[in-house]
């Protein structure tokens, strides 16, 4: 499973104390990461292995709609600021815009994304053949 993590300026503290929250699921060997570049260097200060792209400004949200649409991402989870000003919106917009078109899981919070690594666990729980 590939998982894209991107977050606005304002939200990547935020960010981060949502991925160390959730390290050990995220470091699992079947969870492959993805983010956009300066994302992608604060979730390796956080320990974690990421394949960067550009930064979301310099044409990363575009890289990585490109890979969603190539059927290699299989969830966003997107914090996003939404009382700042954002010079690449349309980017985000469109990556926005191709989840749905793909149907592609988007969380836009840290409530959302919650909800997604909880379900996420449960799932592969399941599928590990350890029920208990």
């Amino acid at each position: 499973m590939t998982i894209a993590i991107i977050a606005h300026d304002g939200k990547k503290v935020d960010m981060v104390g949502f991925v160390r929250d959730h390290i050990d699921f995220f470091n699992k060997r079947n969870i492959r990461l993805i983010a956009t570049g300066t994302t992608g260097s604060y979730l390796e200060k956080a320990g974690l292995e990421v394949e960067k792209m550009h930064s979301g400004p310099l044409g990363g949200d575009a890289q990585i709609a490109s890979r969603l649409v190539e059927g290699k991402i299989d969830m966003v989870i997107f914090f996003r600021d939404p009382l700042g000003k954002h010079p690449h919106e349309v980017d985000v917009s469109m990556l926005m815009r191709l989840c749905d078109v793909y149907n592609i899981p988007l969380a836009t919070n840290a409530a959302a994304g919650q909800r997604f690594v909880l379900s996420l666990k449960h799932e592969f729980h399941e599928d590990d053949g350890n029920n208990g």
